[in-house]
Order: C-alpha cells, then sequence, then structure tokens
C-alpha cells in the first residue's frame, strides 16, 4: 500500500492567494528562475507536517483532530509583511506574514497534542505561522545571491486582507515533475463564532520573523 505525504493546515481562500502572487510580481520579473515559487493555490499556512503516512490511518487523524479542534472558536488572521528564513542574507525560504490571534496557538497546540497521541513526533521547533511563498536554490553564484539580497531588502508588502479560519485540514500532497499537487482529505472544522474585527499588522522587520522556522519542504 502506497503511503500518502501528508500535512495538517490552515486553507488560505484564493482571493489572498492571487493577492500575494501579485505583490511579488516585481520579485518574480527581478529573480526568475534563481528562486523556485509556490505556486498560487498551494499557498497555505502549515500546522504540522506529518510525513510519510499510512492511508489507513487517516480515519483515526479525522476522529481525533475533529475532536481536538472542535472547541477553539472560529478566528481571523491578517496577512501582510515579509521576510525570509533564516534572514534576508542567508535566505532561504522566502515568506508572507500573518498577525495570527492567540486562538492560532491554541489550534497548533491542539493539532500537535491529537497527533502525538497517534504517535506522531512532536515538532521540535518553535511554531512561526507564515505562508510560504518561495525557496531559494542553494547554487547561486555570489552575483545572485547579491541581487537577490538587494531586492529582498527593498521590498515590502502591505496588509493583504484577513483569512477567516474555521477548519484545520489535511492535505496529501502527490510531488510531480511539475510540482507539488496538495489534496485535502479533511477537514476538522472549528466552534464557530461572529467575524471578529481584524487587528492592525505591525510593519514588518527586515525579515527576521517569525523568530523560529518551521517550514518543511512538502
Amino acid at each position: 500500500m502506497s503511503l500518502l505525504r501528508a500535512f495538517t493546515a490552515i486553507e488560505i481562500p484564493r482571493a489572498i492567494q492571487l493577492a500575494i502572487w501579485q505583490a511579488t510580481s516585481p520579485l518574480r520579473n527581478e529573480l526568475g528562475s534563481r528562486i523556485r515559487w509556490t505556486p498560487p493555490e498551494n499557498i497555505h499556512l502549515t500546522l504540522k507536517f506529518l510525513g510519510d503516512i499510512s492511508p489507513a490511518s487517516v480515519d483515526d487523524l479525522a476522529r481525533a483532530l475533529r475532536a481536538a479542534v472542535e472547541t477553539i472558536p472560529a478566528f481571523d488572521i491578517q496577512v501582510g509583511g515579509f521576510g525570509s528564513f533564516p534572514n534576508f542574507k542567508r535566505a532561504s525560504i522566502l515568506w508572507v506574514g500573518t498577525q495570527p490571534p492567540t486562538e492560532v496557538d491554541a489550534l497548533y497546540r491542539e493539532v500537535e497534542s491529537a497527533c502525538g497521541r497517534l504517535g506522531f513526533a512532536p515538532e521540535s521547533r518553535g511554531f512561526s505561522p507564515h505562508l510560504t511563498i518561495a525557496r531559494v536554490k542553494a547554487d547561486g553564484s555570489a552575483a545572485d545571491r547579491n541581487k537577490i539580497l538587494r531586492l529582498l531588502e527593498s521590498t515590502t508588502i502591505d496588509v493583504l486582507g484577513a483569512v477567516r479560519v474555521d477548519s484545520a485540514h489535511l492535505f496529501k500532497s502527490d510531488l510531480k515533475p511539475s510540482g507539488a499537487v496538495y489534496t485535502k482529505l479533511f477537514s476538522a472544522p472549528l466552534r464557530d463564532v461572529m467575524l471578529s474585527e481584524p487587528k492592525s499588522l505591525p510593519p514588518p522587520n527586515g525579515g527576521s520573523s517569525p523568530s523560529a522556522q518551521n517550514d518543511t519542504t512538502l
């Protein structure tokens, strides 16, 4: 039986995905093939990367995650800001930032706990909610790295909108020659509440926040 490469995530609406794609157009035009860009339809907020799992474990995951998150109220995340891991000078992953409320940390902890009870290893790095938009190729020349640094330091991304989070999702990732294809396997709904007022997003801080990297190549 073939294994599934799986992860849990917050889904990003198409309008926000396209807004990110449009906001990063100048970078794509300048950097081209030096960067491997995430297709807009694949932009998401990872909660936990599970790795290769058995298809038989999907039902157990569904039950555990639905029970874990059903008491967490739905919430809003604002999307905006720009940075890289580990920093602009040694950029490996480019991200668009978020301003998550406390509920997203609660959601992450419940997902971690539920997966841990099923035998999945805990995440060793701190949770840093972000949207991966690109990965910098490691084989670039010194001139390429200098150009990337200059462009990253001059790039800003304003607030692009708010994401209503009312479910956590399990996706599988199929790696194809054209790139990864994500398929949603199930959704675990949160407790619904009235739409809250989005909070203002603080200005980005030169690529050093979120403070800890928790991105895994999917």
